[in-house]
This record gives structure tokens, sequence and C-alpha cells, in this order.
């Protein structure tokens, strides 16, 4: 089972709830940073202020990455505090067997004694 590494810019105000949903695909490791948004430049031209964004990093399955796509797509297009940007980039290896059974979610794996 591959692995891939989501990215996702969301507004502060729904990290939460996108954080929520990229779990229910069997993510078993997300990060959150703070971020800015691409038009961040534009607006400090203009003198307006930039409303904070967070970064959300998620290691996803590749069986799951191309419906958790479509789906944070479509909740995208709801407008407002919902809009963001997402994409994956696919991992070529992990270390160890035990980390890849946690990030894959695959409780099969086992700590060899």
């Amino acid at each position: 089972m591959k692995l891939e590494m989501l990215f996702a810019v969301v507004h502060n105000s729904k990290a939460a709830y996108y954080s929520s949903i990229i779990q229910s695909h069997q993510a078993n490791l997300q990060f959150t940073v703070p971020a800015k948004g691409t038009t961040h430049l534009l607006l400090n031209y203009l003198g307006l202020t930039d409303r904070p964004k967070s970064l959300l990093m998620s290691i996803v399955r590749a069986d799951q990455a191309s419906n958790l796509i479509n789906l944070l797509d479509e909740t995208f297009k709801k407008g407002g505090d919902y809009k963001g940007v997402a994409f994956t980039v696919r991992l070529t290896s992990t270390i160890g067997t035990l980390a890849y059974g946690f990030l894959s979610n695959d409780k099969r794996v086992k700590e060899e004694a």
C-alpha cells in the first residue's frame, strides 16, 4: 500500500473541520502550522489585512487520496471560510515496518522480536 503526503491550506477557522475530514480517511499522522495565503502580498499593498490560514500536512494512503481530494474540492466550492487548496505528493519510501504500519493504518504490521 503506497502513501502520499497531503497538503491543504485552509482558513484558520476551518482547520479543525478539515482535520477531522482528513482523519476520517485513515490518516494517522497530521501536522497543522500557521500559514499565509497567496493573496497576502496584494492585500498588504492595498492596506488590507489577510485572514490567517493553516497548513494541514497529513500522511494518507494512496487508495484514499483521490477520494479525499475530491471531497475537499467539493467542500472548497462552498465558498467563504470553506475555501482552500489541497494537493498530494507521493512518498517513495518509509523507514521501518512499524512506522509504515502506523502511517498506513495497517494493523497487520507487528513488531518483530
